[in-house]
């Protein structure tokens, strides 16, 4: 079966969101060409960027710098991050933007426990109630606000206000919000609670599988050497071959610029059925140069 449908027939995980695809703003959207006009590649993380519609239920609410995910539902919408203290401001009013009330987020997922992605979930839980869910290490991390020790940039980022963790996930596990499903796809490496997520969206007579890939950036703050961990290694290792393995028509990440997204919008080519492929060969390429970096010092 293709994964993108006319009449949306399509495995347990893509029906929800099929069925949920009818949640419609009260006001009518910007195009994502007002985005492009107003940011730049890897722009200001803080630096406000016009919302607009991704496909069906699925709606970019972030920054010019930093995305933020807004799935909507009938039984209550999803965020996946929320940015800096400062951005998550410039992203409710996104939300607001599209006529949507973000008190009627229900659930927030994240990428990965840093605080240019995460700082404001303390705030989204407060005006909404959201139910937070992440992985057992971004867990630790999210509900102190401290940044953990086996981070590969422990010492040189933010804190951030704790937040209140209520469900950890395993790897590939499948989060429901209503009629909406979210499945887990493990990327460790960037941090050790790093996460991407996999989502059906159906609009205009057209299912996609959406997938919001993790940074994976193999970087670090000095003196850490991806060599000497070996666990967090394979871990990523596996995780770009799951990710490269992953059913993907729109790739979307939490830097925007890392999955060209204003190259393609201005192509009007967002959809990429090898987009995640050729991502996370990149990131594998990263990673090598890294690896022989580090064996050479």
């Amino acid at each position: 079966m293709p994964a993108r449908s006319i009449l949306c027939v399509l495995p347990a995980l893509a029906l929800a969101s099929c069925a949920a695809a009818n949640s419609a703003p009260a006001m009518q959207a910007p195009p994502p060409s007002e985005w492009v006009a107003a940011c730049e590649d890897w722009d200001e993380w803080d630096k406000p960027g016009p919302p607009f519609r991704i496909h069906g239920d699925t709606w970019y609410v972030g920054t010019c710098g930093i995305a933020a995910i807004l799935i909507t539902g009938d039984e209550g919408h999803t965020l996946i991050d929320t940015g800096t203290v400062g951005g998550t401001a410039h992203v409710l009013d996104n939300i607001r933007r599209l006529g949507f009330d973000p008190a009627d987020i229900a659930l927030l997922l994240v990428s990965h426990e840093h605080f240019d992605h995460v700082a404001g979930t303390a705030m989204v839980q407060e005006l909404s109630g959201a139910r937070l869910v992440a992985t057992g290490p971004a867990a630790a991390v999210l509900s102190t606000g401290a940044q953990g020790q086996d981070d590969p940039q422990f010492g040189i980022l933010n804190g951030f206000p704790p937040a209140r963790v209520d469900q950890t996930i395993e790897t590939g596990e499948i989060v429901t919000q209503g009629q909406l499903s979210f499945r887990h796809l493990p990327t460790p490496g960037h941090t050790p609670g790093a996460s991407s997520w996999q989502w059906t969206s159906c609009g205009d007579g057209e299912c996609l599988t959406i997938v919001y890939a993790d940074s994976m950036s193999p970087i670090s703050a000095d003196g850490y050497r991806f060599s000497e961990h070996r666990q967090l290694l394979d871990d990523f290792r596996r995780g770009i071959a799951y990710l490269s393995q992953s059913q993907c028509d729109l790739l979307l990440t939490p830097h925007p610029s890392a999955s060209w997204m204003r190259k393609r919008l201005e192509a009007g080519e967002l959809v990429d059925d090898n987009a995640c492929r050729t991502y996370a060969q990149q990131i594998e390429k990263r990673l090598d140069a890294r690896l022989n970096k580090e064996s050479a010092q």
